[in-house]
């Protein structure tokens, strides 16, 4: 080990290849204590975790020096009414702010109260869009015809290089002479943007090589993958799902403390209009918030927080009560692959009951979607019924005070 530190200080061995040389707990370790040095800050808290880091290190973490542990609470158990998630469910929430695992269990008692979410995935298609420039407009049009053309061979092309995923189809784009071509892949219980990408990939140095267009960038953020965009709440990626539920006025009443009328009240005014005056691309009190904890807690890419926050969240006035949906265009998750193999985050998976593939391929996933989903109609329910009430500032005084 001595010699290795030996070999750090002096360049001859490169952090990022410790793990070639060492365990690689040793390795981690190493490399902790080097930068510690190097910054002269007290690191030895990233240094105690329970995980099994070797798959960490090969597939999930390059240049490991620990690990940053997030509290994860438990909401529920929610009554999800779905056609792949049945029955009731905990939520494991991983999040350090305060009140948020409160009223995301305030919300699950409301929907279980009243019978139960419904829950339905509308469509379910992950996309990755590359983008070639053409040689004029005449050629780009000529590139979209090609592909459109040949379209069954594009679809041999993207099968083989997977034995898991589908693709489904593809849809052209064209500004000028930049032409991209959105394909969209079912990829069962994966999230699948590996899938996608090496399928893709292959689809386009055909296209390029048969049209002649240059291939500039196998994304061309008309996927799109990881920021807003109107693309994904119009035309969804990944899995689209709505939930809802009726909720009668006494019930309103007992658990939120305020009445229908208050509750619709503050949806259309905030949500719907003080979200469409923003210029906001989701119409919703706080779906990120709920959708982040369990992105976290359950190994998801918390940076698809972006799109799952694209929820427009209704409220119907009914006789006797109200009706509440959320509709969340752009759910990207898996129960396989991604950080959905480390110990704790598996766990977190299993006590949803969705770990890894399902029977039949991709029905854990679409189970973990609808799960989502209700869980982000417990959190909008309850902050909409705490504002109504005017019980927001009291409850994070009382539970979200540093």
């Amino acid at each position: 080990m001595d010699d290795h530190r030996a070999d750090l200080r002096s360049g001859k061995l490169k952090l990022y290849a410790l793990e070639k040389v060492l365990p690689p707990d040793e390795a981690v370790g190493l490399r902790r204590e080097f930068i510690a040095g190097e910054t002269n800050t007290d690191l030895a808290a990233l240094g105690e975790y329970t995980i099994p880091i070797d798959r960490v290190v090969a597939r999930n973490c390059e240049n490991m020096i620990g690990c940053v542990q997030i509290p994860v609470g438990v909401a529920g158990p929610v009554t999800v009414c779905g056609e792949y998630a049945e029955g009731s469910f905990w939520l494991p929430l991983a999040t350090t702010e305060g009140a948020l695992v409160a009223s995301v269990n305030r919300g699950c008692s409301a929907i279980s109260k009243a019978g139960g979410a419904e829950v339905r995935i509308l469509r379910d298609g992950m996309t990755r869009a590359p983008v070639f420039a053409a040689g004029s407009v005449a050629h780009a049009h000529e590139v979209v015809a090609f592909a459109e053309d040949h379209l069954m061979e594009i679809a041999e092309i993207a099968q083989s290089t997977t034995s898991h995923g589908e693709f489904l189809g593809m849809v052209p784009y064209v500004v000028g002479t930049s032409v991209f071509l959105r394909f969209e892949f079912d990829t069962k219980d994966a999230m699948g943007m590996n899938m996608v990408t090496i399928a893709s990939q292959k689809v386009a140095d055909f296209i390029a090589r048969e049209t002649g267009a240059r291939l500039v960038a196998l994304s061309g953020n008309m996927c799109t993958d990881k920021k807003p965009a109107a693309i994904n709440l119009v035309e969804g990626r990944g899995k689209t799902v709505t939930a809802g539920v009726f909720l009668p006025d006494d019930l309103i009443r007992d658990v939120f403390k305020c009445d229908t009328a208050s509750l619709l009240d503050v949806n259309t005014r905030k949500n719907l209009v003080g979200s469409a005056r923003a210029g906001a691309i989701g119409f919703n009190a706080h779906a990120a918030n709920i959708i982040a904890a369990l992105y976290i807690a359950c190994g998801q890419d918390p940076a698809h927080v972006v799109e799952g926050s694209s929820c427009i969240t209704t409220a119907d006035p009914m006789d006797g009560g109200v009706y509440v949906a959320v509709t969340l265009p752009a759910v990207q998750v898996g129960t396989v692959g991604g950080g959905t193999g480390i110990a704790t985050q598996a766990a977190c998976l299993s006590l949803l009951g969705v770990a890894g593939g399902g029977d039949p391929p991709g029905a854990n996933a679409k189970a973990f979607a609808e799960i989502v989903a209700a869980g982000v109609l417990a959190g909008e329910l309850s902050l909409l019924g705490a504002l109504a009430a005017q019980h927001l500032a009291k409850a994070h005084k009382e539970l979200g005070r540093g």
